[in-house]
């Protein structure tokens, strides 16, 4: 029972990490992958590699605010969750919509600016997926966090993409550029010291009420 109760999350964390990629190849062998299956496979692909790179940037906040121990051993898994589906969106960008043409894939990249910015974000991510491993942490020492302090830039970069890909409504990418960037600001030291002491006075006062129930349950 303890066993479960600690491996509960992480089991909950890869079965929600892996059910996007599974009803994907459920559409597919199911032929309900729409009337244009690239467009579809391409912006699921997408948007749940900014949903899990949004997850991997969440963990650290919330054990400084909630004390959620746990969360932090997501942040790795989460995010190579994240480059796995930028590998597929990437895959089926240059693959299946571009059939691996240089010339076309040139012209996209340089002339569309949202196939610009989704490359870079994804350039970005790729250094990091490869020096996820304890290994490279111990080859690369204290320049394996600045290395990966690039993640911040990959969601900064994945945003603008959806932004300038979606052009009309764009009040979901942008919401997803607010949720970025409150994460990124609850990062900065002086902040998290803050949270860090709200959270302690927060956990007191609960303890304080806690006894007083208890005294008043013992008259």
């Amino acid at each position: 029972m303890v066993w479960l109760k600690r491996a509960g999350l992480p089991i909950l964390a890869h079965a929600g990490a892996l059910t996007p990629l599974a009803l994907l190849i459920w559409n597919f062998f199911h032929d309900q992958l729409t009337a244009n299956p690239i467009q579809y496979i391409t912006f699921r692909t997408g948007k749940t590699a900014l949903v899990l790179l949004v997850l991997a940037l969440a963990c650290t906040p919330l054990n400084v605010l909630f004390g959620l121990k746990q969360a932090v051993a997501l942040r790795k898994p989460f995010g190579l969750y994240a480059f796995l589906y930028a590998a597929l969106h990437f895959v089926t960008f240059v693959g299946l919509d571009y059939q691996f043409d240089p010339e076309l894939l040139k012209e996209a990249i340089f002339k569309k600016r949202y196939a610009l910015v989704g490359f870079a974000a994804f350039l970005a991510l790729l250094p990091l997926a490869v020096t996820s491993t304890r290994g490279w942490m111990r080859r690369l020492g204290k320049n394996w966090k600045r290395l990966h302090r690039l993640v911040y830039l990959a969601a900064l970069l994945a945003v603008v993409h959806f932004v300038w890909l979606v052009k009309s409504d764009v009040r979901e990418p942008l919401a997803y550029g607010a949720g970025v960037i409150v994460l990124l600001a609850l990062r900065l030291k002086s902040v998290r010291r803050a949270s860090a002491k709200l959270r302690e006075k927060l956990v007191g006062k609960q303890g304080e009420c806690r006894q007083v129930a208890v005294h008043e349950d013992l008259r």
